[in-house]
């Protein structure tokens, strides 16, 4: 049993997918980060970066904290959505997500969503790396039917954030391999399942 340590995140919904798709039992706590619960001294101790997701693999003791780290246990320990053949494909665009997707539209949120007018050049800096993170993305999957050569923790990590192309104030239907690739994942049964187990409730955005 995994405990999982979360909120309606895009990095929250990472993990919560993930562990639908490999059909791993979890449970779930909340940590309610409008309310600074990550900073409590009880999960501090499991996220020293008082960021969620964190884990508990209650099998073995193993506390985890970093999304793509837990992503990257789970996969090795369970063999699953991770390739020895496709590695390395898959380790590219995985941290891709983690490098840029993850950083740049999460910035993106800040200013182009929730602080918008503040500043012109945060704004103007944050739509140029919507833009690149989009396209490269595009350009990617108009090569591949995944990020990889086949679904893995690349497409699992990446979709969630996709999934607020409304917050990047960005034309989701203007890449048209990305719009292609996010429709597919959104009608995966796991994906569904797993998007809303924790904080606030939100549909899939249907473009």
């Amino acid at each position: 049993m995994i405990d999982l340590y979360t909120w309606s995140t895009p990095n929250g919904r990472k993990i919560s997918i993930l562990l639908e798709e490999m059909n791993v039992p979890y449970k779930v706590i909340n940590i309610n980060i409008t309310n600074n619960e990550q900073f409590s001294k009880e999960f501090s101790l499991i996220s020293p970066s008082n960021k969620i997701p964190a884990i508990v693999d209650n099998e073995n003791g193993k506390s985890i904290f970093e999304s793509g780290a837990i992503m990257l246990y789970l996969a090795i320990k369970y063999n699953k959505f991770i390739s020895e053949n496709d590695y390395w494909e898959i380790m590219k665009w995985f941290f891709f997500q983690i490098s840029q997707v993850g950083p740049f539209l999460g910035q993106a949120h800040q200013y182009l969503y929730y602080n918008p007018g503040k500043s012109k050049y945060a704004e103007e800096k944050s739509k140029n790396y919507v833009k690149l993170v989009y396209e490269t993305l595009d350009n990617r999957l108009s090569k591949s039917i995944y990020l990889g050569n086949k679904y893995s923790i690349a497409d699992i990590a990446t979709w969630p954030w996709i999934a607020r192309y409304e917050m990047h104030k960005v034309d989701i239907k203007k890449y048209n391999n990305v719009l292609r690739w996010y429709k597919l994942i959104s009608k995966k049964p796991k994906v569904i399942k797993g998007y809303n187990v924790s904080g606030i409730h939100q549909d899939i955005p249907q473009p």
